[in-house]
């Protein structure tokens, strides 16, 4: 049975978006998944007053995951799977970001497989589960770090881009040099990315580890690490 709130979001987004701006999403964004042609603020204004409706709300956590998942593997727009993440991060459903969630968001991240789609739910969703349950967590991210799904691999990565002086710095050193060999554009911006933002906690840190991994470090790694300081 479709949840109603499932029901209202796939509603609400159908009655809306223009045709036009939903061609150049596609061509953009390289999907196979159709979009709308909804512009992001306007997603959140569209999703706000559903995701914030009592007589909308998911009373229970395996009703509120069926309902992530309806949303997401029964998509046929890909503004249906932005309102998918927008769902997990509702605070609505706040008390349910724990490890017990990261199968879920493992399925979102695999089956998303492009960027628009893994880096809220790698740095919004699993980074904080891995600040607030860092003994249970940690070892579940651990093991993405070598992972034969490249997106996993991504997520282990850049999923501390927010934790600043938080930062579990083993994890970040093992998912970085674990991949450094990676010819992926995906993994060496990730790379990249994860020192770059770090380097705003501590710059030294990240020369040290620029210059230690002098030769392994590719070139857009580098430039993203060092593009700041």
């Amino acid at each position: 049975m479709t949840s109603p709130l499932v029901q209202a979001i796939r509603a609400t987004l159908a009655a809306s978006g223009d045709p036009e701006r939903a061609r150049a999403q596609q061509a953009y964004m390289k999907s196979v998944m159709p979009f709308r042609g909804i512009t992001a603020p306007a997603l959140k204004s569209l999703l706000r007053p559903l995701l914030a409706d009592p007589t909308l709300r998911i009373g229970d956590r395996a009703a509120w995951e069926g309902a992530v998942l309806e949303l997401w593997d029964g998509a046929s727009h890909r503004e249906e799977r932005y309102a998918a993440t927008a769902l997990t991060g509702h605070r609505s459903y706040r008390a349910w970001q724990d490890t017990d969630t990261l199968p879920l968001y493992r399925h979102l991240v695999v089956t998303g497989a492009w960027w628009d789609l893994v880096d809220e739910v790698a740095a919004n969703r699993v980074g904080p589960i891995l600040l607030s349950h860092r003994d249970s967590a940690t070892p579940v991210v651990r093991s993405w770090t070598t992972d034969d799904d490249l997106w996993l691999r991504r997520t282990s990565v850049i999923c501390q881009l927010g934790a600043r002086e938080r930062t579990d710095l083993d994890l970040l050193t093992e998912a970085i040099e674990t991949n450094l060999d990676d010819r992926s554009f995906w993994l060496r911006k990730a790379i990249g990315w994860a020192l770059r933002q770090y380097a705003r906690t501590d710059a030294d840190w990240v020369r040290d580890r620029v210059a230690e991994w002098d030769g392994r470090l590719s070139g857009l790694s580098r430039r993203e690490a060092l593009k700041h300081l």
